[in-house]
């Protein structure tokens, strides 16, 4: 009976521990610079005083498709605010980002890196792969593997680097 306790016990503190962004310390954030859907360059720069999530993604990936929804369902709740999401479509063409994109009604702007460059730079090793950047565009934290991103814990970690709640935090 211990032994299933504590099995238990150690399930649920993974599954804890899995949710939890992880604070960055691998340096600064490497450049960012591709082509949307559009043809129409987008550079990480281009974002500055907003917080970003750098989201590199397939859809061949699983957990990638998975976790789509609760991309979108954060930037529509952060609607107005100074938060951008940045898909970064892994070795796929735009029509095959695109038929996924429209299919599924994402309306993050999907960036493309077909040769995988960006994506090695920024070390996303395994898919899905996200960072979040603070308003000075410094990389804050990291996840690796699927994330739900409407939860309780990301979305306070998101609100605590938004610009108008800092300037409100200190004004107190």
């Amino acid at each position: 009976m211990r032994v299933l306790l504590a099995a238990a016990l150690l399930a649920i503190a993974a599954f804890a521990h899995a949710e939890a962004l992880k604070p960055w310390r691998g340096g600064p954030a490497p450049a960012l610079d591709l082509k949307d859907l559009a043809g129409a360059d987008h550079r990480l720069d281009d974002y500055r005083g907003k917080v970003v999530l750098v989201n590199f993604w397939a859809t061949w990936c699983e957990p990638c498709r998975a976790e789509m929804p609760s991309l979108e369902k954060l930037r529509q709740s952060l609607r107005g605010r100074p938060f951008e999401v940045l898909a970064v479509n892994v070795g796929e063409s735009g029509r095959v980002a695109g038929d996924f994109a429209e299919k599924i009604k994402i309306g993050f702007t999907i960036l493309l890196d077909r040769e995988g460059r960006t994506t090695r730079s920024w070390g996303a090793r395994v898919l899905p792969a996200s960072f979040l950047i603070g308003p000075d565009g410094e990389i804050q934290y990291s996840y690796l593997g699927e994330l739900d991103w409407t939860g309780s814990e990301v979305r306070s970690r998101i609100e605590a680097l938004l610009p108008e709640r800092a300037q409100r935090a200190s004004s107190r």
